[in-house]
């Protein structure tokens, strides 16, 4: 006999929000989702979604409510703002934050969803746009257990694992923490790129003897391939990846602990953002260092 999935609302229909949402679509789940700019909902609304007008129309009813957006100012919006999420949603629901966001800003939504009787789970992800449309995510979980073992069976259809880290708070520091040694990688690898090119090294080889050796992480295979392919595509925004370098400094400050690493690295993205690259794939962070830069 088919178990009746429980009714979810998808919050952000960004790169990895829209593939995570026709997961749950795929899986069963009845959905409701909201989007800024609803023309993004357009594919899920053929595949079943309830498309709603706010944030709390798509939470009504929905036994979970998972966001993924961009940053502290618009998953407060959706969340806190007029016609918030918080406000629609009923007893009994579980809040899930996905985006990847300040532990600051993860207390003070627990403590606003706690007001109402309500439990949050930070649970931000890692993995690519290509890992989101495959259901092969990974979940860092910051909240309670219970709540996450409600959860756990809508969390799966989109993920190939979940690693519970904590109270509210843990998740979101461990993906700031991971996003933060993937950024100085980036970076890193960026003038290593730029010195190549500027030394007259052959490239392909120089970069094939940094894949195979021990700088070779996939990190830094994913991206020589772009870089070297200049296909910036986006896969992670790079000014997503400038606010999350901030985010990690700011988390990291509360523990009266310098990240000089990340600041390095933040100087870069933001150099490559001041160039136009904001909008490209992080990858673009090594435009910079090249002796023909696209524009």
């Amino acid at each position: 006999m088919k178990t009746e999935r429980p009714p979810v609302a998808v919050l952000g229909l960004g790169i990895m929000g829209a593939s995570m949402a026709a997961r749950l679509a795929a899986a069963g789940f009845p959905l409701a989702v909201y989007n800024r700019n609803p023309a993004k909902a357009d594919a899920l609304k053929a595949a079943g979604a309830r498309v709603a007008s706010t944030p709390a129309e798509a939470a009504a009813g929905a036994r979970f409510i998972l966001s993924m957006l961009a940053d502290d100012a618009a998953s407060r919006a959706v969340w806190l703002g007029e016609h918030g999420a918080l406000q629609g949603a009923g007893p009994g629901a579980v809040l899930i934050e996905s985006s990847t966001i300040s532990v600051d800003w993860i207390r003070e939504l627990a403590a606003a969803a706690q007001a109402k009787g309500l439990e949050l789970l930070d649970a931000p992800v890692t993995g690519s746009k290509a890992a989101a449309a495959a259901g092969e995510l990974s979940f860092l979980v910051g909240g309670s257990a219970a709540a996450l073992e409600r959860a756990r069976p809508m969390l799966a259809a989109m993920s190939k694992s979940i690693a519970h880290l904590g109270p509210a708070g843990s998740g979101s520091r461990m993906k700031l923490i991971n996003n933060f040694l993937c950024g100085v990688h980036a970076a890193s690898l960026a003038e290593a790129v730029g010195l190549i090119e500027k030394s007259g090294l052959d490239r392909a080889k120089a970069v094939e003897v940094l894949c195979q050796g021990a700088p070779g992480s996939p990190m830094v295979k994913t991206m020589a391939q772009r870089m070297t392919s200049r296909d910036y595509t986006p896969n992670f925004l790079l000014k997503l990846m400038a606010k999350d370098l901030r985010y990690a400094q700011r988390e990291a400050a509360n523990h009266k602990l310098n990240l000089k690493t990340a600041a390095a690295a933040l100087g870069l993205f933001e150099q490559a953002q001041d160039a136009g690259h904001g909008a490209r794939d992080m990858a673009a962070v090594v435009e910079p260092f090249r002796p023909d830069p696209v524009k």
